[in-house]
C-alpha cells in the first residue's frame, strides 16, 4: 500500500484529491471517489447550509471512508456551513478565497483536519502560521478562482515546497498520472484534481457543460475578472462580453452588474452555455469523454505507476 504524509493525514488509500468545485461536487461525487481510495470533496460554495447538510448526510450513507467539504470565505453563509460541518463531525475541511486564520483554529478545536488553498508562497506560509495541517499549492493553470500572481504549477510548487514544512497538495493543469508524477517530483505530497472530476458521470454539473468542457481545445480558456476575484473561464458569450467590458476599461461596480447573480449557475448547473459563467482549467483540453470517478482516479494511479517505472516513456 502507497504512504505518505497526505495519505496519513486524510487516512486515505490513494494521494488523489478530488477538488471542491462549485456547480460540480456534490455526495455522489465525492464519495465515489472516496470509494475509489482516493479523498472526496464536497463543494459547499454553491450550497445553501440546508442544501449542504443534505449532501453530508448523503455522502456519510454512500462511503465509511473519510471526505472532506471546501469552504470559499468569499461566499455567504460561511458560519451556518461551518456549524454544518462541526455538527455532522466532517473530518475534513478545505479553504479557501480567504485568510486562512479566519477559520482554522474554530475548525481544529473540534479535531478537524484543515488544507488552506493558496496561489504562492507568502499565502503558503500564512497558512501555516495560522495552523494549518497542509496546503493546497494551486497554479495559474486550475479552473475557478485563482491567485493574482498567475504563477504556474511547475513553477509554484518548489516555491511553496521551500516556504513551508507542511505537506504541498499540487493543482492546476493535472489531470494525468504524467502529470501526477511530474508534480511529486517536485515535492508534492498529492495532486488536487478538477477539471478531470467536472468530467465524470457522478458530477452534479450539467450534461451541456461537461461536453463543453471533453470539447474544448488548447487556448479556450483564460483568466479574466482580475478585478473584482480572478477566474478562469471557458470562451463563451459571457466571456466575450466580460472580455469587451474589461477592454473598454470598466470599472469594478460595472463588472461586478455585468456578472450579475446566479451566472455561475446558468451556466454549470443549468446548462446556458452562451450567457452562463463556465469555470474550467486549460486541462480541458486534455479530456475527451465523460467517465465514472472510480474510473478516473483508477486510471490516473495506474498511469503514475507506469510513468514510475518508466517515466521517459520510452
Amino acid at each position: 500500500m502507497f504512504q505518505n504524509s497526505i495519505t496519513r493525514l486524510f487516512q486515505i488509500e490513494l494521494p488523489i484529491i478530488q477538488a471542491g468545485m462549485i456547480w460540480a461536487s456534490g455526495w455522489r461525487l465525492a464519495s465515489a471517489v472516496s470509494e475509489a481510495g482516493g479523498l472526496g470533496i464536497i463543494g459547499s460554495g454553491s450550497m445553501y447550509p440546508e442544501v449542504l447538510k443534505d449532501h453530508i448526510q448523503k455522502c456519510k450513507a454512500a462511503t465509511s471512508k473519510p471526505f472532506a467539504v471546501n469552504v470559499p470565505m468569499l461566499y455567504p453563509n460561511l458560519q451556518e456551513h461551518i456549524r454544518t460541518i462541526i455538527e455532522e463531525k466532517v473530518p475534513i475541511v478545505f479553504t479557501s478565497a480567504g485568510n486562512p486564520k479566519t477559520l482554522t483554529a474554530q475548525l481544529k478545536s473540534h479535531g478537524i483536519v484543515v488544507v488552506h488553498v493558496v496561489s504562492s508562497a507568502r499565502f503558503a506560509v500564512k497558512a501555516q502560521e495560522a495552523g494549518c495541517d497542509a496546503v493546497v499549492a494551486e497554479g495559474f493553470e486550475a479552473g475557478g478562482h485563482n491567485g493574482r500572481e498567475e504563477t504556474a504549477t511547475m513553477v509554484l510548487i518548489p516555491s511553496v515546497m521551500k516556504a513551508v514544512d507542511i505537506p504541498v497538495i499540487a493543482a492546476g493543469g493535472i489531470a494525468t498520472g504524467r502529470q501526477m508524477l511530474a508534480a511529486m517530483v517536485l515535492g508534492a505530497k498529492g495532486v488536487q484534481i478538477g477539471s478531470r472530476f467536472v468530467a465524470s458521470a457522478e458530477a452534479s454539473c450539467h450534461l451541456s457543460f461537461k461536453q463543453a468542457v471533453i470539447n474544448s481545445q488548447e487556448g479556450d480558456t483564460k483568466l479574466m475578472l482580475k478585478q473584482l476575484t480572478p477566474v478562469r473561464l471557458l470562451k463563451n458569450q459571457f466571456f466575450s462580453e466580460v472580455e469587451q467590458a474589461e477592454e473598454s476599461g470598466a470599472s469594478k461596480e460595472e463588472l461586478t452588474t455585468l456578472l450579475g447573480r446566479g451566472r455561475a449557475k446558468r451556466g454549470m448547473f443549468e446548462g446556458d452555455m452562451e450567457a452562463g459563467e463556465l469555470e474550467i482549467g486549460q486541462v480541458s483540453a486534455l479530456l475527451d469523454d465523460i467517465i465514472p470517478a472510480a474510473t478516473i482516479t483508477h486510471n490516473i494511479w495506474k498511469e503514475f505507476n507506469e510513468a514510475m517505472i518508466n517515466p521517459l516513456g520510452e
